[in-house]
Parts: structure tokens; C-alpha cells; sequence
């Protein structure tokens, strides 16, 4: 793979310009470690900054008695060695390739250059410090990196210690790593999480209090539940600059031992509080859709962002639908006047509080497990890409997917695929979207799809296929998913990517089937777009530009191996049955030629060209995936859709030879 297109795919360096990754090209090499080779030791003086591009590397502390403690296990992505060179210290723990791997390695030199020369990957490195940066005068650190995270609202009876509690459970079983809420409020108010975490009425830590040394300390008023999720409680005193101090003192000993600090914070405006918002990496900002509480967020997050200089990256709105909306999603966007994070389903007033535990396959259980997995840079992305007939293959990979209960987080697809990714995002089972395709259980029924045009952009106009994408999809947007899709389109004009997550679903998926030289171009808003595969046949890209870490990739174009096995295979047949004397078809035996005419025609001629060019795209982009399924199509056609159950099938038989290796991915 090129080191360039390696580089830009990385989260860190997705955002430099094109002279800056010159820079960083210049600046860095990309070097193989294989499996078990130490990277650097606990205690070596630093020479380099490391981000992993491939492969999977073990951080880790070594005791007195010279067992390993291991601390993280970093994937692709991750950046380490950082802190040692920033400080000039020596490493303060060991990194090792747990399997072979490929890292971008820049030296101690070139770091410091790199930081002059490109202030925002400064500022973006700065952030990593009060993620790893640990007190060593507590004890040894027992994790690599925490993260703080405050859960806030502007009103109260927002939902948010119910949010903060299933986050905090979910977190734990999703990422298995140590957890703890900080439930903070004034001191004539009394705490509720003790119950929800059946921990009966705790004593509660006075931030306010002058505790006489000797006393207790801190750590003897965490209550640890048979959830695995620990807790404090805090009182304060409004205004108080003894508290802020005090409960900072606290979460600078809590990042030794915590992966994820959650703090659980009282509705108001009082600068205390906006001080201990300050403290967070991440803040969640709670709001219900009421166009009331939308104005109060969008004035708390403008307040934060002009009065407090708050960064607006680590700002995270998150809609708890417990009341009915008046508006639709648009509207809402446009009274908060910034994208939303999340969306959280309607529960019952009456419903436990452990959603997460109690009720693991409702809505809002599933809607926090993806928020959790988010965080955790656990995120699974399924990305189904091009191939018409071919594309079939998707629905019997969705079927495995669906026995096997694999946790999909994201999905994404172009064409073919994203027509099937958005049937499945709606809540459609492999058993219901195959079904639809019983509309082509014979090759006649194709040309239902099709009205012809003057060939000025393309052989077909494309109304015909938009009534049949409106018959499924009808007017639902992507607000009405069940799961977040991402469907990929190609601006003509722009010669880029356009890439679909708002917006009336069919317009969507019109677009990324719009095959160019055969279908006209959809126009939407000023914009010609075409076929989503021109330019992302299989989208890993656009998962991996998002954060999501691990990606199953279901790769349906034919390689050119494929091309050439198929080929060979028809030479063979075409020779045995010269052998065996039969006749060839006349120019005038008019069954024959229409035979002839519908194999190859036109149409056949342009997929089968682009059908080329997309193999070695794909080819490139499955690289950028964990595991790609490319099923065996052998035997079958790109238009055989009268095969669906074939071509599903081919897909099954193909997902179910990857299953470990899947299952390792998620588990991992």
C-alpha cells in the first residue's frame, strides 16, 4: 500500500492539507514489527513517536516480581510515545507488536519539527496529555489512558442519571474496562444512583468539608457494584472554589486506576460547576426535542463556547425523546443549531432503570450500546459495496450476521449495497429483503426497471427504478433508521465523493445506483450524481474517516483472477462443445442472435468495463478493512437477478468460512 494514501487515512493526519502531509511524508517512515518484537522498553529514553497502521500492539508496566501488567491493547490508529517525548522523560511503559505489524514511526527530531510545522496536529497531540498524564506521586499507573466525561443539561428531569448510568454500564460490558460515575449535587439534595446500582444509601464524600489529615480518604467512599460499575457520591457547596479544587485533586488520583470517569452533574449555572464541566474530556449535553428545550441547550452550548471558551469538538448533544416532538428533525436541527451526537428512544416512565441490563435488546439500550462503543473505539462498520446482481451476496452475509448476533454499529454501502444496507437499517430482516427480490424471479421482470432514453447522459432515465425504490423506502429519511448509515454517492462535476447521512432515504440510494453511461444522472439540489462505486466501490474510507475501528468489508467485484478463472472456465465449455460437433448460432437464426444481444450488449460492455476499473479500487480499499468477505460468484452474472437465492446463498457460505475470524474482530 502507498504510504501516502496510509497516512490520510489515519484519523490523527485525516485533516492536513496537502502541503502538511508532504511534511509528514518527508518526515516519517512506515516499518514492519513482527509479532512479539519489542517496540520500545519501560524505563528506554525516547527516540520516537509510533501510530500504529496495522496490526495490534500491547502496552504494558512490568512489577517487582517482573510479572506484566497490561495496561491497553492498541490498534490501528492509536498513536503512542508520545508523552515521553513531550516530557523528555524515559518511557513509563512497554510496547510490543502482539501480532505482525505496520507502524509510522517518526523520530524525536522530526516530531519536534512536525509540531512546528503543522500548529493544529500540536494541538490535537495536546489533547492526549490529560488523557495519559499520571500523578506518580499516587502509585503506579495501572491503565494507559482515561478519559473523563461529564453528563450535563441545562434544566432538570433531562433523563440524565439514567443516561449516565446505562452509559456507565455500557461501557464496561462493551469495552471491559474499569468504569466509575462521580454523582454530583448540592447538599440539600439526595442521591438515587446508590439504589439504581442496588447499593443501598451510601455515605456521601463532603467536597466542602476541611478533612483533618488522618481521616479517611477518598477511595474509602467508593461503593463497588455487582455490575462492575464503581461510584462515588459528592455534596458541594455552590460557588465554592475549595470544592473545585478538591474534587480535581480526586480525578488526578481516579485517571490512575479508571479508564472512563463519568461525571454525573446537578442542572445549573453556577461557576462551580462550569469549572467542573472544564475538567472533562467530553461533555453530554442532554435535551429533549420540545422546541423549549432545544432553545435552552442551544443558549447553554453558545454560553459555553463565548463565556467559557469551551471547545466545541468535545461538546456532544445528545436528544432523550422522552416527550413528543412538534417538530420534525430538520426543525429541531434548526432551533439547536448544531448537529446532533445521538438520538435516545422514548422509555416508559414506569421502566427499570438498568436499561442496558434489564432490557438489552429495547431501543434505548442499543442507541447507548453504540454511543459506548463509540467512545471505546469498539465500533463495528459493515461496508456492502457494488456489483448489481452480485450485490445479492450482502443479503445471505446480513443473514449470518443476524443467526450469529454479531453487533454491527454502522453501515455503509454504495450502489447495490446501499440499497441493502438501507432496507437493513430500516429494520428489515435478510429474510424480508430477499423476498423483495423475488420481483425478479424472471429475467423479463428486469426490464420493469428500465425506460429508455436518448443516450445524451445515459440509456435510462431512471424513474422507473426510483417508483420501485419509493414502493420500499417511501418517504422516510434517515432520522427513521434504526442504526447509522452512510450511503455513498459520486458528484460529477466535483469529481469527489458525495456521501448520504441526511435526507429522504430514496434520493439517497437513486443516486449511489445511478450507473454512469447507462443511467442519466440524478440531480439533486444543483448536483448530477452517479453511481456511489465510481469513486468508493467499497466505502471502507468513508467508516475509517469516522472513527470506526473495526470494519467487516463484504467485497463483490469480481478480481481480475475472478475475470480470468470465469473466462477460462467459458473457453473450456466453448471447447468441449466444439468437440461434441454442436452447431454454432447463424447470423440469421434470429432466437440465437437476441440470445446473443441480451449476453452481450451495450449495457454488458459499460458494467463489465467499470466492473474492471471498480476490482482494483475495491481491491485497494478492502485493505483498509479487518476482514473482507469476497464470496465465490462462479457461474453466475451481474444481471442474473432472477438468482437471488443463489447469489445469497454464495454470500452465506462465505460469511460462515470468516465467522471466527469475525467473531474475533468484535470480541477483541
Amino acid at each position: 500500500m502507498e504510504k501516502e494514501f496510509l497516512i490520510k487515512e489515519m484519523p490523527l493526519f485525516s485533516q492536513v492539507s496537502a502541503k502538511e502531509l508532504a511534511v509528514i511524508l518527508e518526515r516519517s517512515e512506515a516499518r514492519e514489527y513482527k509479532k512479539g518484537e519489542l517496540i520500545y522498553a519501560e524505563g528506554a529514553a525516547p527516540s520516537a513517536f509510533y501510530c500504529i497502521i496495522s496490526g495490534r500492539v500491547l502496552v504494558y508496566t512490568l512489577g517487582q516480581d517482573k510479572q506484566r501488567n497490561e495496561l491497553e491493547y492498541l490498534h490501528r490508529g492509536k498513536y503512542f510515545g508520545i508523552i515521553s517525548l513531550l516530557t523528555n522523560e524515559p518511557h513509563s511503559v512497554s510496547a510490543e507488536a502482539i501480532n505482525d505489524c505496520l507502524i509510522l514511526v517518526v523520530q524525536k527530531d522530526d516530531f519536534d519539527f512536525l509540531l512546528q510545522a503543522i500548529p493544529s496536529l500540536a494541538v490535537d497531540l495536546s489533547r492526549t496529555l490529560s488523557r495519559r498524564l499520571k500523578r506518580k506521586d499516587i502509585h503506579q499507573k495501572t491503565i494507559f489512558e482515561s478519559t473523563v466525561i461529564s453528563v450535563f443539561s441545562s434544566y432538570s428531569q433531562a433523563g440524565k442519571t439514567v443516561y449516565a448510568l446505562n452509559l456507565g454500564l455500557s461501557l464496561q460490558k462493551e469495552t471491559h474496562k474499569s468504569v466509575i460515575i462521580l454523582d454530583l449535587l448540592p447538599k440539600d439534595r439526595m442521591h438515587t444512583l446508590p439504589g439504581k446500582l442496588e447499593l443501598g444509601q451510601k455515605e456521601v464524600f463532603d467536597l466542602s468539608a476541611d478533612v483533618p489529615e488522618g481521616q479517611r480518604a477518598f477511595n474509602d467512599y467508593i461503593m463497588r457494584s455487582k455490575f462492575n460499575l464503581d461510584l462515588i457520591c459528592f455534596h458541594y457547596q455552590e460557588e465554592d472554589a475549595f470544592c473545585l479544587k478538591k474534587l480535581v485533586e480526586i480525578i488526578s488520583a481516579l485517571v490512575n486506576d479508571y479508564h472512563y470517569i463519568i461525571m454525573d452533574l446537578p442542572s445549573v449555572m453556577d461557576r462551580s460547576i462550569i469549572h467542573m464541566l472544564n475538567q472533562s474530556d467530553l461533555i453530554h449535553i442532554l435535551s429533549s426535542p420540545d422546541p423549549v428545550d432545544l432553545k435552552r441547550t442551544n443558549h447553554l452550548v453558545g454560553r459555553l463556547k463565548d463565556e467559557f471558551n469551551f471547545n466545541p469538538g468535545k461538546i456532544h448533544i445528545i436528544i432523550n425523546e422522552y416527550k413528543l416532538s412538534k417538530i420534525d428533525h430538520a426543525e429541531q436541527l434548526s432551533v439547536l443549531g448544531q448537529d446532533v451526537f445521538a438520538t435516545m428512544p422514548k422509555i416508559d416512565f414506569t421502566s427499570v432503570d438498568r436499561l442496558v441490563i434489564d432490557q438489552p435488546d429495547g431501543e434505548y439500550a442499543k442507541a447507548i450500546r453504540r454511543i459506548a462503543r463509540s467512545l471505546g473505539d469498539s465500533l463495528v462498520g459493515l461496508v456492502l459495496g457494488v456489483g448489481f446482481g452480485y450485490g445479492f451476496c450482502h443479503i445471505g452475509v446480513l443473514k449470518v450476521i443476524e443467526e450469529e448476533k454479531i453487533p454491527i454499529d454502522i453501515i455503509a454501502g454504495s450502489s447495490i449495497g446501499s440499497l441493502i444496507a438501507c432496507l437493513w437499517a430500516m429494520g428489515k430482516s435478510s429474510d424480508e429483503i430477499l423476498k423483495i427480490t423475488s420481483e425478479f424471479q424472471e429475467r423479463k421482470h428486469i426490464w420493469g426497471l428500465v425506460d429508455v432514453t436518448f443516450p445524451l447522459l445515459g440509456f435510462i432515465k431512471g424513474d422507473k427504478l426510483y417508483r420501485f425504490l419509493k414502493r420500499h423506502l417511501g418517504d422516510k429519511t434517515f432520522y427513521d433508521l434504526r442504526m447509522p448509515l452512510r450511503i455513498i454517492a459520486s458528484d460529477v462535476r466535483k469529481k469527489e465523493p458525495k456521501v448520504f447521512d441526511k435526507g429522504p432515504l430514496v434520493d439517497a440510494v437513486m443516486a449511489s445506483c445511478a450507473m454512469p453511461g447507462v443511467f442519466t444522472p440524478f440531480k439533486l439540489k444543483g448536483q448530477m450524481l452517479f453511481d456511489g462505486g465510481v469513486i468508493n466501490p467499497l466505502p471502507t474510507e468513508v467508516l475509517l474517516n469516522m472513527g470506526v475501528k473495526k470494519i467487516i468489508a463484504v467485497n463483490v467485484t469480481p478480481s481480475r483472477e475472478d475475470f480470468a478463472r470465469q473466462i477460462s472456465k467459458i473457453k473450456g465449455q466453448v471447447s468441449g462443445a466444439d468437440a461434441l460437433g454442436e452447431k454454432k448460432l447463424k447470423w440469421f437464426d434470429l432466437s440465437g442472435r437476441l440470445k446473443n444481444i441480451f449476453k452481450i450488449n451495450i449495457v454488458d460492455i459499460i458494467f463489465s468495463s467499470v466492473e474492471v476499473l471498480q476490482s482494483e479500487v475495491a481491491r485497494k480499499e478492502a485493505e483498509l478493512a479487518d476482514v473482507v468477505l469476497h464470496p465465490n460468484t462462479d457461474g453466475l452474472f451481474w444481471l442474473d437477478l432472477h438468482k437471488a437465492q443463489e447469489f445469497a446463498k454464495r454470500g452465506e457460505i462465505e460469511a460462515r468460512k470468516n465467522l471466527d475470524k469475525i467473531r474475533q474482530l468484535v470480541n477483541e
